[in-house]
């Protein structure tokens, strides 16, 4: 154990003893070096400096001087009466020349200086008090004398400050052992009977003993205060002891049901078992039940009869983006938003028990339009009344229906298309070649006309003068050019209409989309009055995707109608932002998918239903016949038994998908 360790384990009374002890000893030895300090300095900034000038002056008279320089015996004869002088430490004489004369040297020697200009450099690293006289001569001769005194201080003033010191420390002590005694009276002993009070408690348990407060000190306090301690464990320990006591009477009574009590708790195990058992059962049926319902691919919720959600499976939280924990118990127009409108139909079939079904709704979903169908089942029983919402995503249906629709339109009319195309073709040759007969027989290079026009005095000169001035031969081409467009509308219909038995073979579709694309862009530089090479054109193939079976040319056909579509809706848009066309390849089994996509005017809805119709056209007269996304859809579902789909978002573009098979109906299909 170090001694400080030591301290800390001694009674509070030594501790104070030991401290003053300290302060004792460390004021006497601070007052000593304090004394003996000022001493030295008074010594050696007073005593020593003026005994030093005084010596000075009294050898500085000249008939001293004058003796002392004469010879090196006269100067040691001069420094010998110094020598009784005790504070002198050193002295030297020096001639008129600077050179030392002759020395005194008491105790350890000094470096003196020989010279008398060293004497200035010496003094100003010397720690000793010195003085340098100057000794006059006759003849103008100067000498000088430098004397050191003594640092040290005489050994009868350490005698007498030792002594002193002694007699201090001896009163020191008698006062510190009379304090000693009145600390231990008035601290050590209270706090000692204190301490002897408290393990005589700790020791018998008895809570009645007291303590007898001597002073109203701290100390009197601190007994005051563990009397009131002991006063409060005593009323304690009586409490405890009843409640000891009524505890035992509680245990005894306790012992007597516990026994009562056991026959009961073995009869509840065996309920608790049973319990448990159709618990655990109907756990397992209601999580079969909830797998059941969120696998279902219908959205599935159910409210209450205030129209709070208690029921929300996996597909309605797909649909509404909000999360089971979200959703129940709170109401449905809030947890599904889109359902507000329908609040009015949910509630009455809630109250008038009867199912509703409300047929197609349309919601976007990832910025899609998507169909849907509600169902409406009322809930009755003990539970309480409310309502089951079934939402089923009918989109493919509604698609699968208009593209029968539209089959079946494109077949009816098909068939129109045909008997009108026969019907119109004989009159229409009939015009074409009677046009072309009218040139003819106007010509003068022919020799019948030359002939002709003489057997009847005209000259046909004159005649194709009259015409041109008339402008007939304008009316001709303008006659031609009508019956060759109606021609070329009937060809479309026959083609519409009749059945291709055409072998479908493997193509490149990477390279008849290029094809395409260069056919486009040669057609519609000039013709349509903008640069179809101005647009930017955006190929995303799938490398997956090469040969596909069909017929070349006419799905390039299908192609050039497409990007001639998606051109005129980005000039027609007319906006800032430069055009673009994405032409697209996927890979989709059983299909083959081509997606033209591009960033013009868009279509809005009502033209989107009828963009199939043969002879239906939005755009002005003598621009369009109608024909063009007919015969495409006609073309991909009729001849290459595939599917031709759009979807359109108004002002912000379209996006035209072809599916191919991958193989020929001849072939099976395998993956």
């Amino acid at each position: 154990m170090n001694l400080r360790q030591q301290l800390e384990n001694l009674p509070v009374g030594r501790k104070l003893l030991v401290a003053m002890l300290v302060l004792l000893a460390a004021v006497l030895l601070v007052s000593n070096l304090a004394f003996i300090s000022a001493a030295y300095w008074i010594s050696r900034q007073s005593v020593a400096p003026q005994a030093m000038h005084t010596l000075g002056e009294l050898l500085a008279t000249e008939e001293l001087s004058s003796k002392a320089l004469a010879s090196e015996a006269s100067a040691n004869a001069l420094l010998a009466r110094l020598a009784d002088y005790p504070p002198l430490r050193g002295a030297i004489i020096y001639d008129a020349a600077g050179n030392s004369l002759a020395q005194l040297q008491r105790g350890e020697r000094l470096a003196l200086p020989e010279r008398l200009e060293k004497v200035h450099t010496w003094r100003a690293g010397e720690i000793r008090a010195s003085l340098l006289v100057e000794l006059p001569a006759s003849e103008g001769r100067t000498g000088h004398l430098l004397m050191v005194a003594s640092s040290e201080l005489p050994g009868a003033f350490y005698r007498g400050t030792l002594t002193a010191s002694l007699a201090i420390l001896a009163v020191s002590l008698l006062l510190w052992i009379i304090v000693a005694r009145q600390i231990r009276q008035l601290i050590s002993r209270p706090i000692r009977d204190l301490e002897a009070l408290s393990r005589q408690v700790t020791r018998e348990e008895n809570y009645a003993l007291r303590a007898t407060p001597k002073n109203q000190d701290e100390i009197g306090r601190l007994a005051d205060a563990f009397n009131t301690m002991l006063s409060r464990m005593e009323a304690r320990e009586q409490q405890l002891k009843r409640a000891r006591d009524d505890a035992q009477e509680a245990f005894d009574h306790a012992q007597g049901l516990a026994e009562q009590t056991r026959h009961s708790n073995r009869k509840l195990e065996l309920e608790v078992q049973v319990r448990s058992k159709i618990e655990q059962k109907l756990t397992g049926f209601q999580h079969y039940l909830n797998s059941i319902i969120d696998s279902m691919p219908s959205a599935l919720i159910a409210l209450d009869e205030q129209l709070y959600v208690t029921q929300w499976n996996q597909q309605a939280s797909q649909l509404s983006g909000t999360s089971l924990d979200d959703a129940l118990n709170q109401p449905v127009f809030i947890a599904f938003e889109p359902l507000k409108p329908f609040l009015t139909q949910i509630r009455l079939a809630s109250e008038q028990h009867q199912v509703a079904k409300i047929e197609r709704v349309t919601w976007l979903l990832n910025e899609e339009p998507r169909h849907f169908a509600l169902t409406l089942y009322p809930l009755m029983g003990q539970g309480g009344r409310g309502v089951v919402i079934r939402i089923d995503d009918i989109t493919e249906r509604i698609n699968m229906e208009e593209i029968m629709v539209q089959s079946e339109k494109m077949l009816s009319v098909g068939s129109l298309a045909a008997g009108m195309a026969h019907e119109i073709n004989n009159p229409l040759g009939a015009i074409l070649h009677n046009a072309q007969n009218i040139r003819r027989r106007l010509s003068p290079e022919l020799e019948r006309n030359r002939k002709s026009a003489e057997e009847t005095g005209v000259q046909l000169e004159a005649v194709n003068q009259y015409l041109q001035r008339r402008e007939v031969p304008q009316l001709l081409d303008g006659i031609q050019q009508a019956g060759s467009r109606a021609a070329k509308i009937v060809s479309h219909m026959l083609s519409f209409s009749r059945m291709s038995n055409r072998q479908l073979a493997e193509c490149q579709l990477p390279v008849l989309i290029d094809q395409a694309l260069e056919i486009a862009g040669n057609d519609f530089a000039l013709i349509e009055g903008f640069d179809f090479r101005a647009i930017d054109i955006v190929r995303d193939f799938d490398p997956q995707v090469d040969r596909v079976p069909c017929i070349g040319n006419e799905l390039e056909q299908v192609l050039l109608n497409l990007l001639k579509n998606a051109a005129q809706a980005i000039h027609q848009k007319g906006s800032d932002v430069p055009g673009q066309i994405i032409l697209r390849t996927r890979l989709n089994p059983p299909w083959a998918e081509i997606q033209v996509e591009d960033n013009g005017s868009g279509i809005p809805e009502r033209v989107r239903k009828r963009i199939f119709e043969p002879f239906f056209t939005t755009k002005e007269v003598g621009q369009g016949t109608g024909l063009g996304l007919s015969v495409s859809y006609f073309i991909i579902t009729n001849n290459h038994k595939g599917q031709m789909e759009i979807q359109s978002r108004p002002g912000q573009g379209s996006t035209f998908t072809l599916r191919l098979p991958l193989s020929t109906p001849s072939e099976p299909t395998s993956y």
